[in-house]
């Protein structure tokens, strides 16, 4: 009854329109604004199916039959799976690290659960089991009409339940930095998934997990509520969001020094959340997984399997947002890992199916292909020198984990050896997770990742050493010099191509290995990697890799699954006439190849040989060696193309050569006749350039200006409507406040504020500078000259002053009066600090640029929250140009002197 009249009383006073808000569109629009109302609702209804089936198996003693199964798998996929990995897109979208992770995690947790209990509905157990547990999750029955043993799904399940134990304790301990109704709901499934575990063994726990189950629907509804009602009204007013546990902070703030040491202070850089955390969760479960059955804890992999899969396409999502925040780097490891991990498991799936069929599979197959994986490994080890010791370190296992796995290497007791390593990796993987996902929240380094083992331009000065043989390494353009998912391109063909070799008399189960190897990085993730070519202004981008995607699938399909099914070279004539069409599609791509570098020109000149080979094997006469060293020298190609794509985008300098286009587009033959520029161009060594922009300022123009630190957006406060501008120009969160800027010290003590003479004596000795101070509003913002932009500036009860040491600036305030600016980047971006940088940017939706070169700082203003400075104390809220520990040091002295 409190919650309804506390939820009336702020509704009357709410100023909305609840037509509009009721409308499809409206309603539509609260779920992308506030995608945490679907996430939790997603987790508290596949909470609540799974609540339902247990109560009813422990009420009637008779456990669920095989469509019950069926239909609570279907729908906790669909809800459970599919719904809350929309929430966990949009909260990415939203630069929201916490829920985009959780949501994906959970999102793959009851996918992967509702999976096992497909498969439990589609096999049924036995019938002559008495044991109420044994029937829920059998060990040991058998299907009807199949040749195979049904799966233990019981025990497969376990290693998944525990794997995610860890996980969801790590994301509600998170949680409880950010809000305090997430940690309940995160911290229920915790206890959930233990007793799901303990209830693979004994029923009666399967009631407590219902219990729990029940508050993780309660909580999930009222968290659903809250924020739906923030959607709405723009305010929380149900409490528990907004308001952590504990502050973040209190983790770990002696680590900033270090951090900063190494460069890992943390800024938002980009629109899009921090995908790390995710990447290294999923490398938690898989490996754990594994590491369960390679100690013999899961007599087969059937359902691990499934799992694995779920997870290692939940990984393939740290990749994709990985591309979108333009990290080559963290693109290509965690699809590389994603890869290793589905290869590896239907790997494992088919040995368990051949166990089963045939009774014994002698030895390891010798799969060719796992030495690509372990030569791409070092090269992400090489890559990862100049980052942290976490990194290097993550990189090193699973170098570990590809070498354990190459069948060539003579090794007893392989399972054990591989299961000591995917135990380690999880170890590593769970702290990364932690650490990754808390350094984020926190925007600075509070748990330790290590300091940076080698500079960055040592580095650089070690992959240039080819280069510089002949010429000297320059600064270019990222796209003339490589795309993002160039390196993802070269690995999938690379392990495809090397995992394709084999000889002429090989065993049947090589061939039933060969598929996924071949298959899974060739094609599935090749598609993938089509996809992410599809970008504005990129040549040719997905072509390639769509066309050699249907060249690997058709490979596998003939050439591996065609022995398997019988198709002998007399019903082959389809084949041949699609590698003839493969073959002249090849050559238009090896016309594309002319055109883009040396490198991708002999990729598929190499390939037109290679697809020659499967011609001839359609009509009975391959020769086996030319395939062989055709398929080798690929893969070399390929190994190369990697580790230069790598290096070139990571650091944006050709290091290594890709060689150049031998072919040139007409339109860049042509005259080269400078564009016209996008916006108003004027310089600030010119009065008349002063002019031109207060005049568009005045006009209620958005132009960019240069400040003491960075580039800005600038307003004129006499146009409230071009403030709002600056938010649309920006794609700026309205909840993000804007700052005015005046000229000097003398114009803001003019307006008579009431501050303290402590906050005025401060502020004489910060001003002009590099630092924006929060203060209190009031009345006397419209003496200062804000007037009717008085709501659009600030919050309700503060406003941000800027006073910076810049001549031109304090010029142009003082022809128009105080502005409102922000610093002139797309929100999430890196900080402008060149006008180019401004133009190139935002010059096609501004008035006009005030240009003058580089900034004096690549990094903005300090912001000090200045509101209870007469209690003796100030708060750093970002640390800029201006050292925070300088900024107490100032203060320190004015209280003493004061006092």
């Amino acid at each position: 009854m409190l919650i309804v009249l506390q939820l009336k009383r702020h509704l009357v006073g709410q100023s909305f329109d609840v037509k509009k808000m009721a409308s499809a569109d409206g309603f539509a629009a609260m779920f992308y604004g506030e995608p945490g109302v679907l996430g939790l609702l997603a987790n508290g209804i596949s909470a609540f199916l799974v609540l339902l089936q247990n109560f009813n198996g422990a009420q009637t003693g008779v456990p669920s039959q095989g469509v019950e199964h069926i239909l609570a798998g279907v729908q906790l996929i669909l809800i459970g799976g599919v719904t809350q990995l929309l929430a966990g897109l949009l909260s990415f979208r939203k630069y929201d690290h916490l829920s985009g992770t959780s949501f994906i995690a959970f999102a793959a947790l009851w996918g992967s659960y509702g999976s096992t209990r497909i498969v439990l509905g589609a096999f049924p157990p036995s019938t002559n089991s008495t044991n109420t547990t044994d029937q829920l999750y059998p060990a040991n029955s058998t299907f009807q009409n199949t040749e195979l043993a049904t799966p233990p799904i019981g025990q497969s399940a376990i290693a998944g339940l525990i794997a995610y134990i860890s996980i969801s304790f790590i994301l509600s301990f998170c949680s409880a930095t950010v809000n305090y109704i997430m940690p309940f709901v995160f911290g229920a499934i915790t206890l959930t998934l233990i007793f799901e575990a303990v209830g693979l063994v004994g029923g009666w726990a399967l009631v407590v997990s219902g219990v729990l189950e029940l508050v993780i629907l309660m909580c999930g509804l009222y968290g659903a509520a809250a924020l739906l009602l923030k959607g709405v009204t723009q305010r929380y007013i149900l409490k528990g969001f907004g308001t952590p546990l504990f502050d973040v902070l209190l983790l770990g703030t002696a680590n900033n020094s270090n951090s900063q040491k190494i460069g890992e202070e943390k800024k938002k850089n980009t629109q899009y959340a921090e995908p790390m955390a995710l990447g290294y969760l999923c490398d938690t479960i898989s490996p754990f997984i594994f590491a369960f059955f390679c100690f013999g804890y899961l007599p087969s992999f059937f359902v691990g399997t499934i799992w694995v899969t779920i997870n290692a396409f939940s990984q393939l999502f740290s990749s994709y947002y990985a591309y979108l925040r333009k990290d080559v780097y963290h693109t290509t490891k965690f699809c590389l890992h994603s890869t290793y991990w589905l290869v590896k498991s239907w790997e494992e799936f088919v040995l368990s199916v051949l166990i089963d069929r045939e009774g014994a599979v002698s030895g390891r197959e010798r799969m060719v292909g796992d030495w690509f994986f372990l030569a791409t490994a070092i090269v992400l080890c090489l890559m990862s020198l100049n980052m942290d010791v976490l990194e290097v370190a993550h990189n090193l296992l699973f170098l570990l984990l590809t070498v354990s796995t190459i069948s060539q290497i003579p090794l007893g007791g392989y399972y054990i050896f591989f299961g000591v390593i995917c135990s380690l990796f999880t170890a590593l993987s769970l702290y990364g997770t932690f650490a990754r996902l808390i350094n984020s929240i926190g925007e600075k380094t509070l748990i330790p990742v290590g300091v940076q083992p080698l500079s960055t331009e040592k580095l650089q000065d070690f992959l240039g050493l080819i280069k510089r043989c002949w010429v000297k390494p320059q600064d270019l353009p990222r796209s003339t010099v490589t795309q993002l998912p160039d390196a993802l391109f070269y690995v999938t063909n690379g392990i495809a191509a090397l995992s394709a070799i084999h000889s002429q008399d090989v065993h049947p189960t090589f061939l039933h290995l060969t598929i996924p190897w071949v298959l899974i990085p060739g094609a599935i993730i090749q598609v993938y990697v089509s996809r992410l070519g599809i970008q504005k202004g990129r040549r040719f981008g997905p072509i390639i890799p769509s066309c050699y995607a249907a060249i690997w699938a058709t490979w596998t399909w003939y050439r591996f699954a065609g022995v398997l099914l019988g198709i002998s070279t007399d019903f082959a004539g389809g084949f041949t006439a699609g590698a003839v069409a493969f073959l002249v599609l090849n050559g238009f791509l090896m016309l594309i190849g002319a055109y883009v570098n040396v490198v991708l020109l002999l990729l598929t000149l190499v390939m037109e040989v290679i697809v020659v080979c499967f011609l001839l094997s359609t009509l009975g006469r391959l020769p086996y060696q030319l395939e062989i060293a055709m398929l080798a020298i690929f893969s070399l190609i390929c190994l190369y193309g990697t580790l230069a794509s790598l290096a070139n985008s990571i650091f944006t300098k050709e290091l290594l050569p890709l060689g150049p286009p031998l072919l040139k587009a007409a339109q860049e033959k042509a005259d080269k006749t400078p564009p016209p520029p996008p916006c108003s161009i004027a310089t600030s060594r010119k009065t008349s350039g002063l002019l031109s922009i207060s005049k568009l300022l005045d006009a209620g123009g958005v132009c960019g200006i240069p400040t003491d630190t960075v580039y800005a957006l600038a307003a004129s406060c006499k146009h409230p409507q071009a403030i709002e501008k600056i938010y649309n120009i920006k794609d700026r969160p309205q909840e993000k406040p804007i700052c005015i800027c005046i000229s000097n010290l003398e114009q803001l003590s003019t307006a008579k504020p009431p501050f303290s003479p402590l906050l005025w004596e401060f502020m004489r000795n910060v001003y002009p500078g590099g630092i924006s101070c929060i203060v209190k509003k009031g009345e006397w913002l419209n003496k200062l000259g804000v007037g009717p932009a008085y709501d659009r500036v600030g919050t309700k009860e503060s406003i941000m002053i800027r006073v910076p040491d810049h001549t031109v600036t304090a010029h142009l305030c003082n022809m128009t009066g105080p502005l409102a600016i922000t610093s002139a980047n797309p929100s999430g971006e890196p900080d402008s600090t060149h006008h180019d940088m401004v133009i190139s940017r935002l010059g096609h939706k501004i008035s006009g640029v005030l240009c003058d070169g580089e900034s004096n700082e690549a990094v903005g203003s300090t912001v000090v929250n200045c509101l209870k400075i007469d209690e003796g104390t100030i708060t750093i809220i970002r640390e800029g140009c201006f050292p925070a520990a300088q900024v107490r040091h100032i203060f320190e002295k004015v209280k003493n002197s004061m006092e």
